[in-house]
């Protein structure tokens, strides 16, 4: 890449190179001979009025009169009738520039450079020019080289990361380069290592659990088949045997249907009865510290002592996602209200902002739709968790935005299991 990315930089250097600098060229050429030509143009109708002059004064048009009347590398010749031309200086060789000025005495001067002279000056300027553009082809290997190595090394570090994530080292490296395009992968790079880790963590403990908690099961489920075994003589020996290994067994799939929920979301339990006000206290606590560096204020009213059914660190993460939309998305007041409505207690979350756009609807729930330019995951992760612990999540009011999480306030008992008829 490297290698690619100097490549390019010096082929659009060169070719800037060669379009202004072959234009400059030939416009500094055209100036130079202009020039040449002007001043050979000038110095003939100069020597022109001097000799103009003499005739009208009565004076000698001779070579002594006129040599200090011409520069020392040119060529000039004097015509006036009906007297012998008079030349000055040295006839030049080669190829001239001339000019052929006439008097209003009938006189003609003719004055002639050798076009060595311009050859040179456009020689010393095109060696200025290709000092320059090497100039600048070197600066341009400088900066290609610099930027090549900004750009590809970042890279190869993020390649690095990438082949750790895949061998199986999650941890987050949190460099950033100053490239906000590298910057971002940086970032994703990073997000993906910490939910890699989480994952790893999780599938650990459920391994670590797995090894532990199944331990006993199987262990006693052996020894009754043993027993089994051993009384086989016994019909109700073997009959009582055999229940206590079905007891056995369905004690082992309760131990591997928990630990395989802990796996899916460790945060997650089995549903308690709780103290609805506990949690709120903490979430208050928590995120009173954010609103007050808003400025805002957050405040509990309604019911108090309201216990209710469910996982209390999937309402606290569902309240804790209700209270960041309001600190991000509101404005104003952020207000926990609880009440009870039938068999369920309700916590409402209202702010004083504009709410949710009325276009949305119950969709604001569905994963990746957001009115105000986030992920769109919050609320639907939020409603999933609600819904885990048998309650639910729901949009009461757009504007301003009231958002209530329902949820069971005792626990029902389960329905009795059929018997299966053999």
């Amino acid at each position: 890449m490297r290698r690619r990315l100097i490549s390019s930089t010096l082929a659009v250097v060169l070719v800037v190179i060669a379009v202004f600098g072959i234009s400059l060229v030939i416009v500094e050429t055209r100036t130079i001979e202009n020039s040449a030509q002007e001043s050979v143009d000038s110095e003939a109708v100069r020597l022109v009025g001097i000799v103009e002059n003499r005739i009208l004064a009565g004076e000698s048009i001779d070579q002594k009169g006129l040599d200090r009347q011409i520069a020392e590398d040119r060529y000039a010749v004097v015509s006036v009738p009906g007297k012998p031309d008079v030349s000055l200086g040295v006839k030049p060789r080669g190829k001239v520039i001339s000019s052929r000025q006439n008097g209003d005495q009938g006189e003609q001067v003719l004055v002639e450079e050798p076009r060595s002279k311009v050859s040179q000056e456009i020689g010393r300027t095109l060696l200025v020019i290709l000092a320059v553009a090497l100039l600048a082809v070197l600066a341009a290997v400088a900066l290609a080289v610099r930027q090549a190595r900004r750009l590809a090394s970042p890279l190869t570090d993020l390649a690095e990361t990438a082949e750790r994530l895949g061998s199986g080292d999650p941890r987050p490296r949190h460099r950033r380069y100053g490239v906000p395009e590298l910057d971002r992968i940086a970032d994703v790079l990073d997000a993906s290592a910490e939910r890699i880790g989480r994952m790893l963590t999780a599938e650990r403990r459920l391994a670590a659990d797995a090894s532990h908690q199944l331990r006993t099961p199987l262990t006693a489920l052996s020894m009754r088949l043993e027993e089994i075994v051993a009384t086989a003589d016994n019909q109700d020996a073997v009959k009582e045997e055999a229940t206590i290994a079905l007891s056995q067994v369905e004690r082992l799939t309760d131990v591997v249907q928990r630990l395989l929920t802990n796996a899916r979301d460790p945060r997650s339990g089995s549903a308690v009865d709780f103290d609805v006000d506990e949690v709120i206290k903490q979430q208050l606590e928590e995120w009173r510290p954010a609103y007050r560096n808003e400025g805002r204020t957050i405040v509990l009213s309604g019911a108090r002592g309201l216990r209710a059914v469910g996982t209390p660190g999937a309402v606290a993460q569902v309240l804790a996602t209700l209270i960041e939309n309001a600190l991000m998305h509101g404005a104003g007041t952020v207000t926990l209200h609880t009440r009870t409505t039938g068999n369920q207690a309700v916590v409402e979350v209202t702010d004083d902002g504009r709410g949710v756009p009325p276009d949305l609807g119950a969709r604001v729930f569905e994963r990746t739709v957001s009115g105000r330019n986030s992920t769109g995951l919050g609320l639907a992760v939020a409603r999933d968790l609600a819904e885990a612990d048998g309650g639910r999540l729901e949009l009461l009011q757009h504007r301003p935005p009231v958002f209530a999480l329902f949820l069971a306030r005792e626990i029902q008992p389960p329905p009795p299991r059929e018997k299966v008829v053999k």
